[in-house]
């Protein structure tokens, strides 16, 4: 099985899509329903190798997760996957520590070859 990779989305359809996506390009998957739930996921698995989220959920959105990762020490890589494209939530990703940004709706081929650059 290849790397773990982990989905923080709220909503369940893209949370399912990605996974499928991903899982059919040889990764496993863990998925998160906010930035909170991701935070917590991860301290249970240790051996994600990348985090994809979306920016926009309730408790704790995808730029604070990002945010408090960063400010944990953590250097798990994130892109971030979005309905936004507002330049200023990109540059606010990126000083956070994200690796990249991909707009929904994505496409898969895109999607794996993002994850398969980042995480190898």
């Amino acid at each position: 099985m290849g790397k773990k990779i982990m989905i923080v989305d709220d909503s369940k359809t893209i949370r399912q899509q990605v996974s499928f996506t991903l899982t059919k390009g040889g990764y496993q998957v863990v998925e998160a329903e906010d930035g909170q739930d991701g935070i917590e996921k991860l301290k249970a698995n240790k051996d994600v190798a990348m985090i994809i989220s979306d920016v926009n959920m309730p408790n704790m959105n995808g730029l604070e997760m990002v945010e408090k990762l960063k400010a944990d020490g953590n250097t798990v890589p994130v892109i971030m996957l979005t309905t936004e494209g507002a330049s200023d939530l990109i540059q606010r990703a990126k000083a956070a520590g994200a690796k990249g940004w991909l707009v929904k709706p994505f496409q898969p081929d895109q999607l794996v070859a993002a994850v398969s650059k980042i995480a190898g």
